[in-house]
């Protein structure tokens, strides 16, 4: 791991990180949580100093350098002054309560190169789920629900902070198993429509925005192939002989997210688009 340390600005307080003319700008990832570790990794390979925060860093991120490490509380503001202002950001936790989200916010009085912040499809406005089937296809200029807090904290970092906001889909990957979801009985055989991006794709896709985004866009993140659980379930049962609960009831039809916007705008090119092969690798993996 990067083991170079940041020094302290004599007159205000704040991090800074010494860099030499041909480094990346540094990275400082808030929330080092699943997301956080593959991201941390991807960025470490493409040379970037990257610092990894959390309320407890020393216990939850023993796997980060020590000098790597920063402990961050949104809900304490005497750690916000450990975050340097020299660094883009990706902002990996729920964006709440706005009180706190505005006050930290302010505080990077010298904004970050860039600010990602992880969001998720769910921001969109579900409506009459009554309506239709298959549900119709979902793009960023879709209403959001501001009523759910997450989502007003988004919203707020992206107009007044020129946040780039990554609407995600189910993450999963290594550890966090679809087909696990299955055998514990969360999802069942019904027509509930999904959608999901590989953890590794989501670091590929978080650096991307960084180097290529928009300040203030939106981009939905997904592998861009929408899926029922029926569908992933009937696969679970003929590859790896996984039988799903029965007595699925969830009868709404769930989304289906467009990414145009992530392939066309940002140029984002999905490496694990064949769920069937990945899904292969983690089993093979866990066996």
């Amino acid at each position: 791991m990067i083991s170079r340390k940041y020094e302290k600005m004599p007159s205000t307080g704040k991090n800074t990180i010494p860099m030499l003319p041909h480094q990346r700008v540094p990275l400082t990832v808030l929330g080092s949580g699943y997301s956080g570790r593959y991201l941390v990794a991807e960025a470490s390979s493409q040379g970037r100093i990257v610092l990894c925060t959390s309320r407890d860093p020393d216990r939850r991120l023993n796997h980060i350098h020590r000098s790597q490490r920063l402990r961050f509380d949104l809900a304490q503001p005497d750690t916000w002054r450990n975050i340097p202002t020299d660094t883009d950001l990706v902002w990996c936790f729920p964006a709440t309560p706005i009180e706190q989200v505005q006050a930290f916010a302010k505080t990077l009085a010298a904004p970050p190169r860039h600010l990602i912040v992880l969001g998720s499809t769910s921001a969109y406005d579900a409506g009459d789920q009554s309506i239709g089937y298959p549900p119709p296809w979902i793009d960023e200029s879709a209403p959001i629900d501001l009523c759910k807090p997450r989502v007003q904290g988004e919203e707020y970092l992206r107009r007044e902070h020129g946040a780039i906001v990554l609407r995600l889909a189910g993450i999963y990957g290594p550890e966090r198993n679809p087909l696990d979801w299955i055998r514990n009985g969360r999802v069942g055989p019904t027509r509930k429509y999904v959608n999901l991006i590989h953890v590794e794709d989501l670091a590929t896709i978080c650096l991307l925005a960084l180097e290529s985004g928009a300040p203030g866009e939106v981009y939905n993140v997904s592998d861009g192939t929408p899926r029922t659980w029926a569908d992933i379930c009937r696969m679970a049962q003929t590859c790896w002989g996984v039988t799903a609960h029965k007595g699925g009831n969830d009868s709404r039809p769930g989304k289906r997210i467009k990414t145009i916007a992530l392939q066309e705008r940002l140029g984002a090119v999905i490496r694990y688009s064949d769920l069937q092969a990945e899904l292969e690798k983690l089993e093979g993996t866990r066996r």
